[in-house]
C-alpha cells in the first residue's frame, strides 16, 4: 500500500514512503499528483480555497491495483454539504487516468481546525 498520511506537523496529507510497492515509482509519483490536483477542483462552496489547501483531506492511500482509499473531514460536522461532499471527491478522483475505484470516507478525529489551512488557503479566505 502506498500511502499519504497526515502528520501533526503538516497541514495537508504528504506522501509516505511505501513498505513494498508493485507500483513503479514514477508512476506512483504521476498518480499521486494527479489524484491531488483532482482533489484541488473540489471547493467548499462556503469558502473560497479547495478543500485540499484547506486541509480537509487527512489521508489517501492508493494500493497497489490503483484503487485509491481517501480520509476526509468538514470544517464543522454540521456542514450544509456534508452528505455531498464524498461524492464530490470521490467523482473527481474517479476520473485520474490509471485509478482502478475510490473510496472515500467522513472522519472527524482529529477534529479539523484553521491551523490545518496552507497558506495558500489562508491568503484566500484573507487570514493571512
Amino acid at each position: 500500500m502506498n500511502e499519504m498520511s497526515d502528520d501533526t506537523t503538516t497541514q495537508q496529507a504528504e506522501p509516505v514512503p511505501a513498505q513494498a510497492s508493485a507500483l513503479p515509482q514514477d508512476e506512483l509519483a504521476r498518480l499521486t499528483d494527479d489524484i491531488i490536483a483532482a482533489i484541488k477542483t473540489v471547493y467548499d462552496p462556503e469558502i473560497p480555497a479547495d478543500i485540499y489547501e484547506l486541509g480537509l483531506i487527512y489521508k489517501i492511500d492508493i494500493e497497489d491495483d490503483r484503487s485509491v482509499r481517501i480520509e476526509m473531514t468538514l470544517t464543522a460536522p454540521g456542514c450544509p454539504v456534508a452528505g455531498e461532499m464524498p461524492g464530490w471527491v470521490e467523482n473527481a478522483v474517479g476520473t485520474v487516468e490509471g485509478v482502478s475505484g475510490v473510496e472515500v470516507s467522513m472522519v472527524f478525529d482529529p477534529p479539523w481546525t484553521p491551523d490545518r489551512m496552507s497558506e495558500e488557503a489562508q491568503i484566500a479566505v484573507g487570514w493571512y
